[in-house]
C-alpha cells in the first residue's frame, strides 16, 4: 500500500492545481515510457486514458479492459513519475462494494484522482444514482484517508441527452447534484463552444474540466472561459500513433532512416534502472 500521507498530500497539491480562468493542462498518458515523457516536458500531473490504456493492451475503450488491467496500467503510469497521477476509471468497474474497491485500488495503486462517468444506464445513470456512485467513491477514500480529488464527468453533451436547447441545463443540474454528492472538479466532454463553456464555468461551483484537441478552442481561449483543467483524452496517443504511422511508412518506402532519431536510449534506459 502506498503510504497514506503522502498520497494525502499529493492529492491536496492537484485539487489546488485546479484554478479557474488559469488552468491545469493535463496530458493523458497510457504507459510508463508515455508518462516519463509527459514528466519530462514539464507537466505538473499526468492523467490515464482509458482509451489510450486499452488500446496499448488490445482492448476497446469503453468497457473493454478488467479493473485488474486498468489499475495495472494505472499503478505502472504512478510507477514511472513523481508527479500526482490521476486515473481514468470510465464508469468504475462495478457499483456499491465494487465501485468502493475500484477506489482502494486506485489508491493501493498510488493515484490521487479520478476520473468517474455518468454514462453507465439508459445511456446515463439517473442523476440519484449518479450523485450516490459519487458519495461512495468520496466515503470510500475517506476511510482510506486519502482525499481523492474526483473528476465527476458529466456525459450530456457527449452522449447528446436532451433537445440541443436543454443540454446546458440538464448538465448544470447533474453538475450540481455531483458537487454535493463530493465531486472535485466536473468534467463536461463534448463541448467546444466558448460561449457554452462560460455558462457552463459560471454555472458550476467547483472548476470545470473541458477535454482538449485539434479542433477545440485554445488553452488560453479555454482559461479566458473560466475553464479549471484541461485534459486532452486519447487525443495525444492517436497523434503519436500517426506519427509512428508516418515513421514507418517513409522507412518501407524510402528507406531513410532519418526519422528514427529520438530520445537517447541510455537517457531513458538510466532513468528506469534507478526507479
Amino acid at each position: 500500500m502506498s503510504d497514506t500521507s503522502q498520497l494525502a498530500d499529493k492529492a491536496r497539491a492537484f485539487t489546488a492545481l485546479h484554478v479557474p480562468g488559469n488552468p491545469i493542462v493535463l496530458p493523458n498518458a497510457w504507459d510508463a515510457s508515455s508518462a516519463w515523457v509527459i514528466q519530462q516536458a514539464g507537466a505538473k500531473a499526468v492523467a490515464t486514458s482509458s482509451a489510450a490504456c486499452a488500446w496499448s493492451i488490445g482492448r476497446a475503450d469503453g468497457g473493454g479492459m478488467s479493473r485488474d488491467e486498468a489499475i495495472g496500467a494505472v499503478r505502472r503510469v504512478v510507477s514511472a513519475v513523481d508527479v500526482p497521477v490521476t486515473a481514468d476509471i470510465e464508469t468504475g468497474y462495478g457499483d456499491d462494494a465494487a465501485l468502493a474497491e475500484t477506489i482502494r485500488a486506485v489508491l493501493d495503486a498510488g493515484a490521487i484522482g479520478v476520473n468517474l462517468e455518468d454514462s453507465g444506464g439508459d445511456p446515463l445513470y439517473p442523476i440519484d444514482i449518479a450523485a450516490q456512485r459519487i458519495s461512495i467513491a468520496r466515503e470510500a477514500a475517506e476511510v482510506y484517508g486519502v482525499p481523492l480529488h474526483i473528476n465527476a464527468r458529466v456525459d450530456v453533451f457527449f452522449e447528446s441527452v436532451g433537445e440541443p436547447d436543454e443540454l446546458v441545463a440538464l448538465t448544470l443540474e447533474r453538475a450540481a447534484a455531483y458537487v454535493a454528492a463530493g465531486a472535485s472538479s466536473i468534467f463536461v466532454p463534448g463541448v467546444r463552444d466558448l460561449a457554452v463553456i462560460e455558462r457552463l464555468t459560471g454555472g458550476i461551483a467547483a472548476p470545470v474540466n473541458i477535454l482538449a484537441g485539434a479542433a477545440s478552442p485554445s488553452v488560453a481561449e479555454l482559461a479566458g472561459a473560466g475553464v479549471g483543467r484541461i485534459s486532452v483524452g486519447s487525443a495525444l496517443n492517436l497523434a503519436m500513433l500517426k506519427t509512428l504511422g508516418g515513421v514507418v511508412e517513409n522507412l518501407l518506402a524510402t528507406g531513410s532512416l532519418d526519422a528514427l532519431s529520438g530520445i537517447p536510449y541510455p537517457e531513458i534506459n538510466r532513468y528506469f534502472a534507478g526507479r
